[in-house]
């Protein structure tokens, strides 16, 4: 099924709150861009909703300003169409303030506006880029981490939602897409709390989609919204879905348990590749099973569970499967295992089955 028809079933679901789960390099990006283009209107070309994606990430870039050795160094804002909104941000610093204060934040920040030699400030043109510093030094400029830089996207973002013109007149729905990328646990469940802000805003209005591949954001909204205190409202008005590929066909699935862990989702995806066809990327998934089975052990070494269930030459084992975890899961279909690596891969996922005793269902 192509991207296209994922977004025309999405399109057709009943739910107004819809939770996707997908690996990354699915196309849960692209799916926000295709579902952005089915929904649009026809004549005018008129965005129904709104979207928070890599390419609002991407709206962020920084410059560096090494010729002054960084005495400059900012933020920039790539022009977009949200640049008319950002007046009312210019104006209202605390917009993005508030909505940043439940991550902490180390740093404060000021924005430079679009200047005109005769007119002074631009404010169509909007703002320009972001100078942070520290709280005791105002004429330093700093650059942030990547995590910081995009829990400020996405308060940016948070903020720009409440602007009269944008979000209240594309207002058939909000898709969000991944916005924890770059972020520790902890700030990844602040974010959740961000998103269910959002849900608990707008779900009887409108229809709000969130994909993501982390399984802790996933299952830490889904339990919110169908066991939660809260949930009354809206666990009849929740669809939790799966994107994921089969064979070279992209399919979207109905979670048929209430219960979605992902050591077991991973497990079912190896399984299934075992009895099938095992390509190079499913290292990256199985690598992402052994450090989940370390984490439940108490240790950060894949190479311990490689050792509990019994892998002789764990530091051989241990590198071929990182060479090939560096690959983006599912980017690469055509890239076989070899008969060494088909030995190594079975043997480790064999082990793992006997070891621990798991039970693979059919998904």
């Amino acid at each position: 099924m192509s991207l296209e028809a994922i977004a025309n079933q999405i399109e057709e679901l009943d739910e107004n709150i819809v939770l996707i789960f997908a690996f990354n390099s699915t196309g849960k990006t692209r799916l926000s861009v295709a579902y952005k283009d089915i929904t649009k209107a026809p004549e005018s070309g008129k965005h129904a909703g709104v979207y928070y994606n890599a390419f609002s990430e991407d709206l962020f870039v920084w410059d560096n300003d090494e010729e002054n050795d960084g005495a400059n160094i900012r933020l920039n804002i790539l022009p977009s169409s949200l640049n008319i909104f950002h007046s009312f941000l210019y104006e209202n610093h605390d917009a993005v303030m508030n909505k940043l204060a439940m991550y902490s934040p180390e740093y404060n920040f000021r924005f430079n506006p679009y200047l005109d030699s005769k007119k002074g400030i631009d404010f169509e043109k909007g703002i320009e880029s972001v100078t942070f510093y520290k709280e005791d030094d105002e004429e330093r400029a700093i650059k942030i981490s990547r995590g910081e830089e995009r829990m400020f996207g996405w308060c940016f973002f948070l903020a720009l939602l409440e602007v009269d013109g944008w979000a209240d007149e594309q207002d058939a729905h909000i898709f969000i897409d991944d916005p924890v990328s770059s972020l520790d646990e902890h700030n990844i469940f602040i974010t959740a709390d961000t998103i269910f802000q959002q849900i608990e805003s707008h779900y009887e209005k409108k229809r709000i989609i969130i994909t993501t591949h982390h399984i802790g954001l996933f299952s830490n909204l889904a339990n919110r919204l169908t066991k939660g205190e809260k949930s009354g409202r809206y666990k009849n008005l929740t669809g939790l879905r799966i994107l994921k590929r089969v064979g070279d066909e992209l399919v979207l699935e109905e979670l048929k348990r209430n219960v979605f862990l992902y050591h077991l989702h991973l497990l079912q995806v190896l399984d299934e590749a075992s009895k099938d066809q095992l390509y190079t990327y499913h290292f990256a998934l199985l690598r992402q099973l052994l450090e989940n089975i370390a984490s439940f052990l108490g240790t950060a070494r894949t190479g311990f569970t490689l050792s509990e269930i019994g892998v002789e030459n764990t530091e051989d084992v241990l590198n071929v499967i990182n060479t090939h975890s560096h690959k983006n899961v599912y980017y690469n279909q055509t890239e076989l295992m070899n008969s060494t690596e088909q030995a190594y891969f079975n043997e480790i996922f064999r082990k793992l089955l006997d070891k621990y005793n798991f039970k693979i269902y059919a998904s």
